[in-house]
């Protein structure tokens, strides 16, 4: 495997193992791991059944009828990584997001705990490109790092028992996006009128592992609601671009 990390293998039941690539989250280990990912995907594997990639490894499920642990974790050191970035580059999301009011309740939390004001907790959340390190805890939840250090944020005390899916939060140091409505503990500053995971679509999820998310603020509740009609008529197109 052409890299200055070499990975460790770990065992994970009778049918995964975890290929670990650093202790810490950091943007080039969970490049390297979203490289391994698609290094392993060209080479078809036999035996390979799914990957599932996370902050700092990467997770291998296998037919273990049709492959051996060992031989697999020698083919994977076997690969280059070094060829396996697409040539377009990067995909970066865009997210149009209402912030604040009934849409973001926890917002002015936020702004007190920064010690700014909602506007400009508002233009620094939106003024950034957030990695998606990782997707969890439920289908289409993506995990995204590059916070600015001074939205960093709490959880709540309790946790709320219902959230409206497409909501957008902040915890410790991460934002993210709950795709459908659940329990969460993060402070809630506002919401996407996107459906950001549909099972009966293909993808299912509009975001992915290894893409980049931009928020990009709503002028008013219309500006919402009108965005929530053409995604409910399927005439939306999310946009996306590439870096």
């Amino acid at each position: 495997m052409t890299s200055d990390r070499k990975p460790v293998f770990l065992p994970s039941g009778d049918r995964a193992f975890v290929v670990q690539f650093g202790s810490e989250i950091d943007p080039e280990v969970n490049a390297l791991v979203h490289r391994a990912t698609s290094a392993i995907e060209r080479a078809d594997l036999d035996g390979v059944v799914e990957l599932v990639p996370t902050y700092r490894s990467l997770i291998v499920h296998y037919e273990p009828l049709l492959a051996h642990p060992g031989d697999l974790q020698n083919a994977i050191l076997s690969l280059d990584l070094s060829e396996t970035v697409e040539s377009g580059g990067q995909r970066i999301v865009e997210i149009p997001t209402l912030y604040g009011g009934e849409f973001g309740p926890d917002i002015g939390f936020v702004a007190e705990n920064a010690r700014m004001t909602e506007s400009e907790v508002i233009a620094t959340h939106s003024g950034t490109d957030y990695l998606v390190y990782a997707m969890g805890f439920s289908p289409g939840f993506p995990y995204l790092g590059g916070l600015d250090p001074r939205l960093n944020t709490p959880r709540l005390t309790t946790p709320r028992t219902l959230i409206p899916g497409g909501s957008v939060g902040i915890a410790e140091t991460q934002t993210g996006a709950y795709p459908v409505a659940s329990p969460g503990g993060w402070q809630l500053i506002g919401r996407t009128p996107l459906k950001l995971f549909e099972p009966e679509s293909d993808p299912p999820a509009i975001i992915n592992a290894g893409d980049r998310v931009c928020f990009v603020p709503l002028a008013d509740e219309n500006a919402f609601l009108e965005i929530e009609e053409r995604v409910r008529d399927g005439s939306y197109s999310v946009t996306t671009r590439q870096v």
